[in-house]
């Protein structure tokens, strides 16, 4: 095994199939940060979502894609320029994974490619041993699902954050008060094939313990692009407010517990959730316009 893998498997101490799996999959999308890193592809691009959360921020939830965004439209980006250097990256340190574009069906701002490795192969890879991995079977594939939005709203900002391994290297990511914004407009719009996502509700419940600055006129414009603010007038606190309670009120408190249970440790803070108690989050939520 790389020494660089072995000092990041470090920090990790699984005891199951699942712990094993999901502590390769984070190794996985730490080494390919850092391959798009030396590809330069931060000179285009942003990071944001739960998994940027994650790893740059501490958000204690598992999360599986790697999203980004480009830090303005552009109809001549292409991902799968980035395809190469992500392969040759994740093989320099012993990870056999292949890089598989999205072809759409349905045309769209959003670029998509899929990181795909033999699960049981790469278990072995990172040593978690022969008893663990005959666990899996043959074919299971282990998939990382990168996505870029080309289409950015305008009205965020970035800022470089540093990794130390698996080497010292730079992403550039939404800043929180923005990463706070998409997480918002998710929450309040995100229909998820008619079920609640229940990781936006944790995420919520995080950066208002954490983070709680909200930068109101980038969720604007995140609503106006998607229709769902007419910009006759500028969203105000108040509005948004009201907004986030008219949802908590509409909450399935039991379908997003259930959604987020699997990407948490810590199954009994989840016990709290309630209308009472989000709403309660929602009151500590602070306004950067």
């Amino acid at each position: 095994m790389h020494e660089a893998v072995t000092r990041m498997l470090a920090k990790y101490e699984p005891k199951s199939v699942d712990d094993s799996v999901r502590a390769l999959r984070e190794i996985i999308q730490e080494v390919a940060l850092l391959g798009l890193w030396r590809a330069k592809f931060f000179e285009h691009a942003a990071f944001y979502g739960g998994t940027a959360l994650r790893i740059l921020y501490g958000l204690d939830r598992f999360s599986e894609d790697l999203d980004f965004s480009l830090l303005e439209p552009s109809d001549n980006f292409n991902l799968a320029r980035f395809t190469a250097s992500l392969e040759e990256e994740l093989l320099a340190f012993g990870f056999n994974v292949r890089v598989e574009m999205v072809d759409k069906a349905v045309e769209s701002a959003v670029q998509s490619a899929f990181l795909k490795a033999n699960t049981r192969n790469e278990l072995l890879v990172i040593e978690a041993g022969e008893e663990l991995a005959g666990q899996i079977s043959a074919g299971q594939v282990l998939k990382v699902k990168i996505e870029v939005d080309t289409d950015p709203p305008a009205g965020f900002t970035t800022s470089t954050r540093y990794l130390l391994q698996p080497i010292p290297f730079a992403v550039r990511s939404y800043s929180l008060p923005d990463l706070f914004a998409g997480k918002m407009h998710a929450v309040l719009f995100r229909k998820w094939k008619n079920r609640v996502k229940g990781r936006d509700w944790y995420d919520l419940v995080w950066y208002a313990a954490n983070h709680p600055q909200l930068h109101l006129a980038h969720l604007e414009q995140r609503m106006l692009q998607t229709g769902h603010w007419s910009g006759e007038k500028p969203l105000s606190f108040t509005s948004f407010r009201d907004l986030l309670f008219e949802t908590i009120d509409w909450l399935d408190v039991n379908q997003a517990r259930k959604d987020v249970a699997p990407f948490v440790k810590d199954q009994e803070q989840l016990a709290l959730w309630s209308h009472d108690f989000f709403r309660d989050v929602a009151s500590r939520i602070q306004c950067n316009e």
